[in-house]
């Protein structure tokens, strides 16, 4: 397998963050509605804060045309009641105009004081199915325009789908120094590139460890071609428990109610259903043996009811603590967890694993913001 060397020489800490279900993405029984768990404030604004209690360092918002909440106005939202907890807000590149956008970030990062992250996305619009390489120039030239506005006095762009000149940017300056940390994912080779030339974590979906590992090796050298090193990230379900049968067994139960062809309607309303990425995860899910495990701890069955990150890490306290350092030598430094339902099992990996692992805000390494003071425990067993 191999190791890819990474930005910070921090080498013992993680960043581990938590999902709020924005897109209507959480359930007692995998692809069976739930009123109690629909997508409302109320319910990701509560996931949330209980993240931040637990000690989780970040936070996935992502985001969806069909169902859910709206990203940026739940993470502003969020501003005044948290703390310590950063957001990483999806953002779809396109749907806002790019010189507009970067002043609707930055002021987020003022009301946030520094704990924006953004997870660049470049998916079609509804009723848009566009070529490949153009959804990925266009996200290129979002994030350049991006950085222009966090970082000059003035824009200057002129590419195949915005030009500007000598536009000012005050006052879009974030409060991070150069802008919020640039979270990215894709496959392709376009996608890759402009990971390894813009961007600072790239972030995979659960396949077996090998594969992971040669998509590091591919984009590592994308990013050593510009001049530049990398942090990787992880996102991928997680089911945690006691003992490795009691995981097991309830991994079987949160598919015990699923219909099939439910799951496919499921997994085809997203805008993501025909990638590579996800193709990539039907193919763990074939390549898996008959109790859907494709590697002794990663178990696809949750893919069968949802399209994008399909796979989940299964066992014992120990036993996902061995994972996580696995994944961890291998240079990944940024876990994005998940969990059915998201609330009830951010409670368990928090109260089992979380204490046990040595975490990170990425923005600190990063020197974005002043590093914060370490969290301690509270009485109740939260963090502060």
């Amino acid at each position: 397998m191999t190791v890819v060397p990474i930005t910070s020489a921090d080498l013992d800490a993680a960043e581990v963050s938590w999902f709020a279900a924005l897109c209507s993405d959480d359930y007692a029984y995998l692809g069976v509605p739930d009123g109690s768990l629909r997508s409302s404030w109320a319910h990701c604004s509560k996931i949330l804060q209980e993240a931040e209690a637990q000690g989780f360092r970040n936070i996935l918002c992502p985001s969806s045309y069909q169902v859910g909440q709206d990203t940026l106005s739940f993470v502003a939202g969020c501003a005044p009641i948290t703390q310590r907890i950063n957001m990483l807000a999806a953002v779809r590149c396109g749907e806002m105009q790019p010189i507009m956008l970067a002043r609707t970030l930055a002021t987020l990062d003022h009301m946030l004081e520094g704990r924006l992250t953004v997870n660049i996305i470049s998916s079609d619009f509804p009723g848009e199915v566009a070529d490949s390489a153009f959804r990925y120039q266009r996200s290129r030239e979002v994030v350049e325009i991006l950085k222009q506005a966090w970082t000059r006095d003035e824009i200057n762009h002129q590419g195949e789908v915005y030009q500007f000149s000598g536009l000012t940017t005050d006052p879009a300056r974030p409060y991070q120094t150069g802008g919020p940390l640039l979270y990215f994912g894709g496959y392709s080779p376009a996608a890759l590139e402009l990971c390894g030339q813009h961007c600072d974590v790239y972030l995979m979906w659960p396949e077996p460890k090998d594969q992971i590992a040669e998509r590091m090796k591919a984009v590592h050298a994308v990013a050593e071609r510009h001049g530049r090193r990398l942090d990787y990230g992880l996102r991928v379900h997680v089911i945690v428990r006691d003992t490795e049968a009691e995981a097991r067994d309830y991994a079987e139960h949160i598919v015990s109610q699923l219909d099939d062809e439910y799951g496919q309607l499921i997994r085809d309303r997203a805008h993501d259903s025909i990638s590579l990425g996800v193709a990539h995860q039907a193919r763990a899910r074939d390549l898996a043996d008959r109790f859907g495990y494709v590697e002794p701890h990663l178990w696809t069955g949750i893919g069968r009811a949802r399209s994008g990150c399909g796979a989940a890490l299964v066992g014992s306290t120990d036993q996902i603590l061995s994972e996580l350092e696995a994944y961890r030598k291998m240079g990944i430094r940024a876990f994005i967890l998940s969990g059915y339902p998201h609330l009830d099992e951010c409670r368990s990996f928090g109260t089992r694993v979380l204490p046990h692992l040595n975490t990170c805000s990425l923005p600190e390494i990063y020197g974005r913001v002043p590093s914060a003071p370490p969290m301690t425990p509270l009485a109740n067993g939260e963090r502060r």
